[in-house]
């Protein structure tokens, strides 16, 4: 059984260092791209995932973030800490945790007031404007359809989530050249961590596929993915490398400084 979760660890972890942290925002593009052409053009068959009351959406998508974050949070705290032998090392870092928080929620609000400022309320029998409702919240409650520019939260959070994980778990190719290793239960509770974050990761790219393919139009995902992608750039690709943020995971952290 260690054998097989070692081998495991460090199959994900090659294929990791050499092409997803290279290729995954480029392949997020190009999902969000040709399943929205192919959403335009193609009659397409009925599918289990083109329900938005599939079992994958109901309870993980829908929950997305607290997923992301409910693995990340002690896989980050405990790998930093064994990486760097360093508490507030390890605690600064569990602080991109927050940013992260703070991003997903000011952004969804964001999409809402969006989506609320461009709509309007119809009568969904024979889509006939109600002007009696003015907002989004009012109109859904008395059970009306609401339509603006809905920017997708899906493709937004998904590919954060992707691309955020991505990053973070690039900390076990450090983890490996670490000469003082943790106990063996530390040991395996990372790599299962690491395990199920991996898991979770490809069930995002999955329902991030199907979110292309099967929901929203293509400006709405378009521009979805787009911030998704700015997001994760701007903090890990800008912010993170400055002093005084939440800092980059131990292995990219030195990668930047030999680069420097």
């Amino acid at each position: 059984m260690k054998m097989a979760v070692d081998g495991c660890v460090q199959l994900l972890s090659s294929v990791h260092r050499h092409w997803a942290r290279r290729y995954l925002a480029l392949l997020l593009v190009l999902i969000t791209l040709g399943g929205s052409l192919l959403k335009a053009r193609l009659p397409l068959a009925d599918s289990y995932f083109a329900n938005r009351r599939n079992a994958l959406n109901v309870y993980f998508v829908k929950f997305s973030w607290g997923w992301t974050l409910g693995l990340l949070l002690p896989f980050v705290l405990i790998s930093n800490y064994f990486v760097q032998r360093d508490v507030l090392f390890a605690v600064r870092r569990i602080t991109s945790c927050v940013v992260g928080t703070a991003i997903w929620f000011f952004s969804t609000s964001f999409f809402h007031v969006i989506e609320n400022l461009t709509g309007e309320c119809y009568e969904p029998q024979n889509m006939t404007v109600l002007h009696t409702f003015e907002n989004l919240y009012a109109c859904k409650k008395h059970g009306h359809l609401w339509l603006g520019f809905d920017i997708s939260g899906h493709s937004f959070l998904l590919s954060y989530c992707v691309l955020i994980i991505t990053e973070e778990i690039a900390v076990m190719n450090e983890l490996h050249k670490v000469e003082q290793k943790p106990r063996n239960a530390a040991v395996t509770l990372i790599k299962s961590l690491y395990i199920a974050l991996n898991a979770l990761l490809l069930l995002w790219v999955w329902m991030f596929f199907c979110t292309a393919v099967y929901f929203h139009e293509m400006p709405h995902k378009i521009i979805g993915t787009a911030l998704g992608i700015s997001a994760w750039y701007g903090t890990y690709g800008f912010w993170f490398k400055k002093p005084f943020s939440p800092g980059l995971p131990p292995e990219i952290g030195r990668k930047k400084e030999s680069e420097d």
